[in-house]
């Protein structure tokens, strides 16, 4: 039996809380940013909030991820250093976690699931290629170990939710967060339309239009699962209102990478869903031929745009009649390639490449063949434990969810083409709290309470 906090030696508790407490006050002396005072202090409450119930601090957690504001440090190398408040309250309800596992080690460290090793090896490779760069002034001090700390930010939301999630319930509780967050985003992001031309996610300086459609992408494939499915939610009509404000906001992001994920996600889901096949493919085939006269005309024109010359791509005896925004995107490929042909084993380390808004090219360019192979490997074994799961999963609930998450996942690998995805803190803390979430599904062995739809693995349970 796991020990409750109740049980926890009272010394230990209070030597850690009075040398936390001499931490903090020394920060709030030091710090003179009244948000960072005001972050750092709410960072101390979801600290003792996970000292006494993981649930609840990753439920606070979920709301910071995409309603909580920037706080900008400056530039390096083309690289804006920008921490949020939710880093900070991710890192302080870390560090409270991990004092807690020490004070009660019958918790253990990390929770066995199929990706830690891979993930622990990519940490790793990314630690020894940023480090080597720092070594070889390839990178700066300062920004290499800025940046890896932000990559290693999204696991440690993942090892959290892992250990921390044991029922069906419990996963419940946090998907259906995550869905009144993206409520919240969307209502919030049209009426930012004013103001920026664009939707764009809460508390953004300037408008990330393609932040947001990336995270839109992820959580359309959530609803429709639990849609099509008998999902984490039984009201469907909060999910078909929610399926149709997602949409409205994706197409007021005019994110073309955004629109080509959504195509893919939405292509997938029909591939792996067994459930009403015919039905969706309907709606592809019906939006197919409609969709000239149904799309707003702005949406129209920005699609358009992407083959009206702007700056001619040339390469070789080759020219494309492309706009800016894709020419530098093969532009910045090209770069990020020729930098790799000279050291390509482990690549040149966070921030090593400077910015390039495209994660292959940037996964390449920081960790080198290696990294690259890993991250690949990591998407290829996420995918076959999906396909292993949605054969053995018998719950409506447990399809539903695997569904979606595979198929967001296509969505989010074609939205890296225009994009640094895979790094984007507003896309990565959701899709790797709905990893862990996803990778715990075969190991919940309590029975479905009322009103709840169970999942059970044949002939697994622990």
């Amino acid at each position: 039996m796991r020990k409750n906090l109740g049980q926890i030696e009272p010394l230990g508790v209070g030597l850690f809380l009075i040398f936390f407490s001499f931490l903090f006050f020394i920060f709030i002396f030091v710090i003179k940013s009244p948000l960072i005072v005001f972050t750092l202090i709410c960072g101390v409450l979801i600290g003792l909030i996970t000292l006494v119930n993981v649930d609840l601090a990753l439920i606070i957690l979920i709301f910071s991820m995409m309603l909580s504001p920037e706080i900008p440090l400056g530039n390096l190398t083309e690289r804006a250093v920008v921490v949020r408040v939710d880093d900070l309250l991710l890192l302080t309800m870390f560090f409270f976690w991990l004092a807690k596992i020490a004070i009660n080690k019958e918790m253990g460290l990390l929770r066995k699931t199929p990706l830690n090793s891979l993930i622990i090896t990519y940490i790793i490779v990314y630690a020894i290629s940023t480090i080597w760069g720092i070594v070889g002034k390839k990178v700066s001090l300062f920004s290499g170990i800025f940046y890896l700390l932000k990559y290693i930010e999204y696991y440690m939301i993942y090892f959290m939710t892992a250990n921390s999630v044991h029922t069906h319930k419990q996963a419940k509780r946090l998907i259906i967060a995550m869905l009144v967050v993206c409520f919240i985003t969307c209502v919030y992001a049209n009426f930012t339309l004013a103001k920026y031309g664009r939707a764009t996610a809460p508390f953004e300086r300037g408008g990330e239009a393609n932040t947001l459609g990336g995270y839109l992408v992820l959580m359309f494939a959530l609803v429709l699962g639990s849609l099509i499915h008998k999902g984490v939610s039984r009201n469907k009509f909060f999910l078909g209102i929610l399926a149709a404000l997602i949409v409205f906001t994706l197409l007021n992001t005019l994110s073309r990478g955004s629109f080509l994920g959504f195509i893919m996600m939405f292509l997938v889901f029909i591939i792996f869903s067994k459930k009403k096949k015919l039905f969706l493919m309907g709606v592809l085939l019906i939006s197919l031929v409609a969709v000239p006269l149904i799309l707003p005309q702005k949406v129209i024109m920005r699609i358009q745009s992407t083959f009206i010359p702007g700056r001619e791509y040339e390469k070789g005896q080759t020219q494309l009649p492309i706009d800016d925004s894709a020419a530098a995107r093969l532009i910045g490929f090209q770069r990020v390639f020729e930098m790799w042909k000279k050291q390509p084993l482990l690549g040149y380390g966070a921030t090593g490449v400077g910015f390039t808004d495209m994660h292959y090219a940037l996964v390449l360019g920081e960790a080198g063949i290696v990294g690259f192979f890993l991250f690949i490997w990591t998407i290829f074994t996420i995918f076959k434990l999906g396909f292993k799961m949605l054969k053995q999963l018998t719950a409506d609930w447990g399809k539903g969810l695997v569904v979606g998450y595979l198929a967001g996942l296509a969505g989010l690998l074609t939205h890296s083409i225009s994009a640094n995805t895979f790094i984007i803190i507003r896309i990565m803390e959701p899709f790797w709290l709905l990893t862990a979430v996803v990778m715990m599904l075969p190991r919940f062995s309590e029975a479905p309470g009322p009103g709840l739809s169970g999942i059970v693995i044949s002939g697994e349970n622990e």
